[in-house]
């Protein structure tokens, strides 16, 4: 659960498409509404499968990273934002259950929220905002980001087995489950707690600020009352790996670097190999999208920091300082596996040690008050992204469940996966069509 290439427990990033939502021009931004200048709205560079978003400065002239603004991402591209965009701060991930059995209802739920996540992510209110509207009424938006930037929101959808599984007849899914999107095998170690799994949909949030993130997924899940519920949901803080390479490794609890590996966002050979459904995968539907796993890793914290750095090192197959490989002087130095222990998490989760199995990583930190044993409620929460979970997460756990020294340390406690459809076009399209129409 760090750094090298597949570890489960670390994340990865990097903007994709740079697409304004157009639709919304007119409205009043959370700019607009509390009069703060400076920075414009995502101005891109496209690049190999993706884009960094980029901003001006208030002098006008030099162009900074989106993250130091607080600027916008595209909603609207070929892939959904928040896979190989750059990871932001923040997470607010939730996982819902569908409450409705009516087509079209889910449907237009699905439209809606589309429509809701396109001014999300532009920095503008919901509908008509959180105030100024009917006094009768309850506002379109719940009020709690005015004033606050678009914080690189991106918002990202997925549909988990029970979907096809419970509403097959009812939603006309029947036999559109893809094969890559498996229920995943119970793994040496595992103790699940359902109440922290399953879903038949999820919404990843992420942002730099987590008021925004939680504005996000509050009023999706307000606009989907009585339609859907969430099942459970996970805040995150300090991102556990990175697509970006030119930054600063992030570093985990246990205070190792976190992704040194990982693959880059504006690398779309690796992205399109290892990340992206193939127009030969399957699905037509899927296309351009990804599959997710998320996993919830509580880390026994209070163990491991009486642990001796040597065998923290050893355990890692890398030192904690620098991030070097065993035997090597820098972080980004090319391992050489063989020269660590038999079961070091590096080696084990290692590309060459899983038949060349690769997946993105997007993980964060979560800390969850206690255990009721005075101990902290604290870990990982793992999220990967691959273009087919077979070839991807299940050989590289499998690899890791059944030897890695860091499982005394470590527990996987929630469990999930979901199909990622493709990006929104335009604003004539939304989350899921091709799903639910058999119109690409």
């Amino acid at each position: 659960m760090t750094e090298d290439t597949n570890q489960t427990g670390q994340t990865g990033q990097t903007d994709d498409t740079q697409h304004t939502d157009r639709a919304d021009a007119g409205a009043p931004s959370r700019r607009s509404l509390l009069g703060w200048g400076g920075a414009g709205l995502a101005l891109g560079a496209a690049a190999a499968g993706g884009a960094v978003a980029m901003a001006r400065s208030d002098s006008g002239d030099d162009v900074v990273p989106a993250g130091a603004t607080g600027a916008a991402v595209a909603f609207h591209g070929a892939h959904q934002a928040g896979i190989a965009t750059g990871v932001q701060d923040r997470l607010h991930f939730a996982a819902f259950d569908v409450k409705t059995d009516d087509r079209e209802e889910f449907v237009t739920l699905l439209k809606e929220w589309t429509k809701a996540a396109a001014r999300m992510t532009a920095g503008h209110a919901v509908g008509e905002g959180a105030f100024g509207g009917l006094a009768e009424a309850p506002p379109d938006d719940t009020g709690e980001a005015l004033g606050l930037k678009p914080s690189r929101l991106t918002l990202t959808i997925g549909f988990g087995p029970s979907l096809f599984e419970k509403y097959g007849d009812a939603f006309g899914l029947t036999g559109k489950r893809p094969k890559a999107l498996v229920d995943l095998p119970k793994f040496p170690g595992d103790n699940l707690d359902p109440a922290r799994g399953g879903g038949d949909l999820c919404v990843q949030a992420c942002a730099d600020d987590p008021q925004v993130a939680v504005h996000a997924i509050r009023n999706l899940a307000r606009i989907g009352f009585g339609k859907v519920a969430i099942r459970w949901s996970q805040l995150g803080f300090g991102k556990t790996s990175s697509t970006t390479p030119e930054a600063q490794t992030p570093r985990n609890l246990m205070g190792f670097k976190d992704g040194t590996r990982n693959i880059s966002g504006t690398d779309g050979k690796a992205l399109a190999e290892h990340v992206w459904v193939g127009a030969k995968d399957g699905p037509d539907w899927m296309v351009g999208g990804s599959y997710l796993v998320a996993r919830r890793i509580r880390m026994h914290i209070e163990t491991w920091d009486r642990t001796s750095l040597q065998e923290q090192e050893d355990i890692f197959g890398r030192d904690k300082g620098e991030g070097a490989a065993v035997g090597k002087a820098k972080e980004r130095d090319e391992p050489f596996l063989r020269a660590m222990k038999p079961d070091a998490h590096v080696r084990l989760a290692h590309p060459r040690s899983n038949g060349g199995a690769t997946i993105l990583r997007r993980g964060y930190s979560f800390t969850d008050g206690t255990d009721g044993l005075g101990r902290l409620d604290a870990g990982l929460f793992f999220l990967a992204y691959q273009r087919d979970v077979r070839k991807g997460f299940i050989p590289v756990q499998r690899s890791l469940a059944a030897s890695d020294a860091l499982n005394e340390y470590i527990q996987h406690v929630g469990s999930a996966v979901f199909a990622i459809p493709p990006g929104v076009r335009d604003t004539n399209d939304w989350w899921g069509r091709a799903l639910f129409t058999g119109k690409a």
